[in-house]
């Protein structure tokens, strides 16, 4: 494998997906099948919805369709279907929904529920595919069932941290570091895993994806 283009790990990164709501920003927008054209709203830090990220149709900006808490990224599932994981407990949780199938609600209906309630997804339609993987799965390869309507999905990365049960579990789903894992990605060039510590900086795994390899960048 070729070295990593350190500078090519730093753009890539500014466009990987962080969590709700502090990277909101690089979440995808995208059109649904009917064509029509999603955006995402952070609603502050304030407020009966502070911290809250919806999704909406561009020409109804204030008529959200999902709702995401704190911890949840996006994600693609094809150009006009889009996914989304979060942590639930000691799990992941990874669910697809059809934008245009999604039906439209007031914000009302959520003010203050996420700060009551531990649920990560808030949307008036069901997903179309819904599953979780456990954090307690050992190292190495796993098969997992993943529903079809997710299955066109290449690769997904999950940097995550739990509670570890033990002394000798790790504290995040990539490698043992203390700090916030907030968002990882694939050098399309090396094909080695680059991610970020919030608060920490930016770092670069072995080939091995299991071990660090240098600090591209330190805070």
């Amino acid at each position: 494998m070729s070295n990593p283009n350190l500078v090519s790990i730093r753009q890539q990164l500014d466009r990987a997906v962080g969590p709700a709501p502090w990277y909101w920003k690089t979440f995808p927008e995208f059109r649904s099948v009917a064509g029509e054209r999603f955006v995402w709203t952070h609603h502050g830090e304030q407020g009966p919805v502070g911290y809250v990220v919806t999704l909406a149709a561009e020409r109804e900006p204030d008529r959200p369709t999902l709702a995401l808490n704190t911890y949840c990224r996006p994600f693609l599932v094809s150009a006009q279907r889009l996914g989304i994981w979060c942590p639930e407990g000691r799990n992941i949780r990874l669910a697809g929904f059809d934008p245009d199938q999604l039906k439209p609600f007031d914000l009302a209906e959520i003010a203050g529920w996420f700060k009551q309630s531990s649920d990560r997804i808030y949307s008036a339609t069901p997903p179309i595919a819904d599953f979780q993987v456990p954090l307690t799965l050992g190292a190495g390869m796993h098969k997992i069932d993943v529903p079809p309507e997710l299955a066109t999905v290449d690769e997904l990365i999950v940097p995550t941290s739990y509670k570890a049960m033990s002394n000798e579990d790790p504290a995040f789903a990539l490698f043992v570091v203390k700090q916030w894992i907030s968002r990882a990605a694939r050098d399309q060039e090396s094909h080695r895993i680059f991610g970020e510590c919030f608060g920490a900086g930016t770092f670069l795994l072995e080939e091995d994806g299991c071990r660090l390899a240098e600090w591209v960048e330190r805070r």
